[in-house]
């Protein structure tokens, strides 16, 4: 299972989303582009950047996200905002590893096949899910969708992944647990990579041996360092299979 670390950008800094609806985001005075680096100096072979400007529509973290393409020394995963096949290209061009796409896959479904079809195993389908519900613009609109239907509508589409926020488990709702993520992995032929669910060291354990979880981004916690990405990394990692001794 690979580790993303994830970088929010926001006006240029780095953020971390309010863990329940609304306020402000808490903001960590570190610069965006050494904390990249820091990334993959720990030995991360991908990193997600995702531009919260972008995706509120108020402005754009472009330039700054091309620089960390350019110098952090690891594939990144764009997200926020990816709306138009001209942004797809753009982010292609910029050296993007992956582009996430999520409220433009429910809004137009032909755009997101259309991008796969250009730039295959390169774009990752977004499924952000409250109360059993797709959500978009930002988790702020529900939709009528529910995630392993809305999914399965792509099966056919030649996706890098499918990104997976249960956002009840973020939140830490009561109830919550890690069945949703669990349930759509097993009902999709294309890799997992989950979000939102990684607090602490165990639940790497845990998402390490569930099936067809390719992946899983960690944010927050690594910025407050409740985990050491080093560590994360090292857990993650397939255990090497037992050899039999003969004698």
């Amino acid at each position: 299972m690979i580790i993303y670390p994830k970088i929010q950008l926001k006006n240029g800094r780095c953020v971390s989303a309010p863990l329940v609806g609304g306020g402000e985001p808490a903001i960590w005075h570190l610069d965006p582009v050494e904390k990249a680096k820091s990334f993959a100096e720990a030995g991360a072979e991908w990193m997600q950047v995702t531009d919260m400007d972008a995706i509120a529509a108020t402005g754009s973290n472009a330039e700054l996200i091309k620089e960390i393409i350019r110098k952090a020394g690891i594939p990144v995963q764009v997200t926020g905002g990816i709306r138009s096949m001209e942004r797809v290209h753009q982010w292609a061009e910029a050296g993007a590893g992956h582009m996430v796409i999520g409220t433009a896959a429910v809004r137009n479904p032909d755009f997101l096949r259309q991008a796969a079809s250009h730039y295959p195993d390169q774009i990752v389908l977004a499924v952000d899910v409250l109360d059993g519900h797709v959500m978009i613009e930002g988790r702020t609109e529900a939709t009528t969708f529910e995630p392993i239907d809305f999914v399965k509508a792509f099966e056919r589409v030649p996706l890098a992944a499918v990104l997976c926020t249960d956002i009840d488990r973020k939140n830490e709702a009561p109830g919550s647990s890690i069945a949703l993520t669990t349930s759509l992995a097993e009902a999709t032929a294309t890799p997992v990579i989950s979000a939102g669910l990684v607090k602490t060291i165990d639940d790497v354990s845990r998402l390490k041996y569930v099936y067809n979880i390719a992946g899983a981004v960690i944010g927050r916690s690594l910025f407050s360092q409740d985990i050491d990405l080093t560590d994360a990394i090292h857990v993650a990692r397939a255990e090497p299979e037992r050899v039999a001794e003969f004698q």
